[in-house]
């Protein structure tokens, strides 16, 4: 065997010595949630899925994503976004996390709409009349009621 094949060889056996011993040791962990939607049996028909503490302060930005929100937003996804039992689910909630729904996410959600997936409320059609600073500015305020709500 050449030493280039050697070296390849030994190169491989190292890495994979190094996986087993990470699988081996890694410790097991619970994950940050799960993408099942909550049994919602107990939640009265349209009312709110998730109870959501407001931030004492806001932005700017996050006080005029409030306002469209309410304005485009509210009449499916609830007041301050905590979802409408049958209706449409709370955006603040664990399964909407920056690492799981990007901001890029809700702004295609908005522009294309989007097929049911972690909730069955059915797809969410398009919104029309929103610019992307609208959007923005609404992703500010789901963002900044997120992180007052421990989801960050």
């Amino acid at each position: 065997m050449s030493k280039a094949g050697i070296g390849v060889t030994a190169f491989f056996l190292i890495g994979l010595g190094l996986a087993v011993a990470n699988f081996l040791t890694r410790e097991e962990t619970t994950p940050t949630h799960s993408m099942e939607p909550p049994d919602l049996s107990e939640v009265e028909a349209g009312g709110p899925i998730v109870e959501v503490a407001l931030p004492a302060a806001m932005s700017a930005e996050a006080q005029i994503g409030q306002r469209v929100f309410e304005a485009a937003c509210a009449d499916c996804h609830g007041t301050n976004a905590t979802g409408q039992n049958g209706v449409a689910p709370p955006l603040v909630h664990i399964t909407y996390e920056p690492n799981h729904h990007s901001d890029q996410a809700f702004l295609m959600a908005v522009r294309n709409g989007v097929r049911s997936h972690h909730w069955n409320f059915g797809n969410m059609p398009s919104i029309d009349g929103l610019t992307n600073g609208d959007v923005r500015s609404i992703i500010q305020f789901i963002r900044e009621l997120q992180r007052e709500n421990g989801i960050s």
